[in-house]
């Protein structure tokens, strides 16, 4: 499976704070409002930049701090299809998974913002499609990718989970 879409480039120690602010914590029960402010405190403009099927693109410890479950909810509702980061709070990695959503661990130094991206989930490698440059990666497992497919871990019991 191919993803493709435009990077949207942020930094190192990218916190689930930044990502969904304890100021919109009243919005926890209405998680596609507050999904319009997704990552806003680290960049104002990012809700007006987001497209179906972009990537957003961290450093090193991308969602740190505490564990709200809603900040990779509120990544994928913005229409983002995968997570890419150097590395991950753990955390936030699981739940990325546990909701539907890829957390892929690259070396993504050399990603620019706006880069067109193509991310192979079965050989391991993305694609910056305007620099001809080819990042590796750890494979995504096809169970993981199931898990994504379905929408997450619920969906996945729901349907029998190993059981099917």
């Amino acid at each position: 499976m191919i993803l493709k879409g435009g990077a949207l480039k942020f930094g190192d120690n990218i916190s689930t704070d930044l990502i969904a602010p304890g100021r919109l914590f009243h919005l926890r029960s209405n998680l596609p409002e507050m999904a319009k402010h997704t990552l806003e405190d680290a960049d104002p403009d990012f809700p007006k930049k987001v497209k179906e099927g972009d990537f957003v693109v961290g450093g090193f410890n991308f969602g740190c701090g505490s564990s709200r479950e809603h900040a990779p909810r509120i990544i994928k509702l913005s229409g983002i299809k995968a997570v890419l980061s150097r590395s991950f709070a753990r955390i936030f990695y699981r739940n990325c998974f546990n909701i539907g959503l890829y957390a892929i661990q690259a070396d993504t130094s050399s990603i620019r913002d706006g880069d067109s991206l193509e991310v192979n989930l079965e050989r391991g490698k993305i694609l910056i499609a305007d620099r001809k440059i080819e990042i590796p990666f750890m494979p995504i497992p096809e169970f993981m990718r199931k898990l994504v497919d379905l929408g997450g871990l619920k969906e996945f019991v729901k349907q029998g989970g190993f059981n099917r």
